[in-house]
């Protein structure tokens, strides 16, 4: 496969995968579908890092773009585009780790919740993993399934972030590969 073919192929996977990301980000603002959670400042901690919108969103999403343009016929099919494209394909790979980070923050840490009547973070210094055992997600009073609805969105963070640092990575070879021996312009004949 061609240098150019494989970018755009890893920038239409990169796609979908910035934008679960950011889908994933935005929907754990809102527990429950619910907005009076964010209006009473009752949001995981880690959700406010934004990791999914900004870390495997915004800066996977824009690498994508120069990315997928290193595959098409114009300016940037050359060695000189895809040079830039390992530096954008690094951009991608710190906003991936940024991403995962967040999400192992936040499935580690758990979600805060009411537990009793207050708000806390209950799994947070529990030295059982609440991962594992289920008995102790009652504890959560309120948001209802708290932390089911954490834990999965969480968990899809975390999925997408590798995949996308897997991508951007094999880019950054990728980039090397087209920046070295060039890229599989067609020469026509000689």
């Amino acid at each position: 496969m061609c240098t150019g073919k494989c970018s755009r192929c890893i920038a239409v996977t990169l796609y979908p995968l910035a934008f679960i990301s950011i889908l994933c980000n935005i929907i754990l603002f809102f527990p429950g579908g619910d907005i009076k959670y964010v209006k009473d400042g009752h949001i995981t901690e880690e959700v406010k890092y934004m990791g999914g919108l900004i870390g495997g969103g915004l800066m996977v999403l824009v690498p994508a773009f120069y990315i997928h343009l290193t595959g098409k016929r114009g300016c940037c099919e050359n060695r000189c585009g895809m040079f830039l494209s390992i530096a954008f394909a690094a951009v991608g790979v710190t906003g991936a780790l940024y991403s995962f980070a967040v999400a192992v923050l936040g499935l580690r840490n758990g979600p805060l919740c009411k537990v009793g009547i207050f708000w806390n973070t209950p799994f947070k210094n529990h030295d059982q993993d609440y991962l594992t055992d289920d008995k102790y997600w009652m504890l959560c009073t309120e948001p209802k399934n708290i932390v089911q609805f954490n834990t999965g969105l969480f968990a899809t963070l975390l999925a997408t972030s590798c995949l996308q640092v897997v991508l951007c990575a094999i880019q950054m070879i990728n980039g090397l590969f087209g920046c070295l021996c060039g890229t599989c312009r067609d020469k026509g004949p000689l």
